[in-house]
């Protein structure tokens, strides 16, 4: 299969980047390089996951939970990342709704991105069959993008938060299998976004054979670097909205 057609993302003009995703982990497989890359430019960067993660791990939710927050700390440290909300809806069991979409939108209002990232919401994405948490989370997010700039749309955060409307200039999906841009993150990104991923150890040792960070995330970032013509790049589905 040849490699997609794709051109390099003009983030150049990024401000704030905000990330939405269901798991502590979900950004550092891939993502979180290109994070590194745009927070040491001065890019301001923050991370809303909508879950703890509780679930996944097979030992009591209040341990995973306190596990994995420890980790996703670490993980957001490696790539220059301070802002990390981490919400309460359940795991494995996280369903698209208006209080979901709230929750997303009032995190947009607050932060003012001008860029929105989350995850694929295909059942079918790059790696394979989707999770269901995953699908939800990226479905709620890209809704919650248009509901935060909308004034009618949940307007008791004006109201009662005072958090007026905002308005995302970018929208990336990261893991779709059908990318139209990528980020060149050789070198210094790519080493600290291997570092990411290697802060959640616990959570990774406890999949039965998942392979060696390094080795996954070399693995799939040097095959994308070929769409861009350079060693190591991670691909999005990329819409402007403004």
């Amino acid at each position: 299969m040849g490699q997609p057609n794709v051109e390099v993302l003009p983030d150049t003009d990024f401000q704030r980047v905000l990330c939405v995703v269901a798991h502590p982990d979900d950004v550092e497989y891939g993502t979180s390089a290109a994070i590194a890359k745009w927070t040491a430019a001065g890019v301001e960067v923050a991370y809303l996951l909508l879950t703890a993660g509780e679930a996944g791990m097979q030992r009591p939710p209040e341990e995973t939970r306190a596990l994995r927050a420890g980790e996703q700390r670490a993980a957001c440290d490696a790539v220059g990342v301070k802002d990390l909300t981490m919400l309460d809806h359940p795991d494995g069991m996280l369903v698209y709704s208006l209080e979901l979409r709230r929750d997303i939108a009032r995190k947009i209002r607050q932060f003012r991105p001008d860029v929105v990232i989350s995850g694929s919401w295909d059942v079918e994405f790059v790696a394979g069959l989707n999770q269901a948490d995953h699908r939800a989370a990226g479905l709620a997010c890209i809704d919650a993008v248009r509901d935060a700039d909308n004034t009618w749309v949940f307007p008791e955060l004006a109201a009662t938060e005072d958090l007026p409307k905002w308005g995302t200039t970018w929208l990336l999906v990261s893991g779709d299998s059908r990318p139209t841009h990528g980020v060149d993150i050789s070198g210094e990104p790519l080493e600290r976004g291997i570092a990411s991923l290697e802060a959640h150890s616990a959570y990774l040792g406890d999949i039965p054979g998942h392979p060696a960070p390094r080795d996954l995330i070399n693995g799939f970032t040097s095959q994308s670097g070929k769409a861009l013509g350079v060693p190591n790049a991670v691909l999005f589905r990329v819409y402007k909205l403004a």
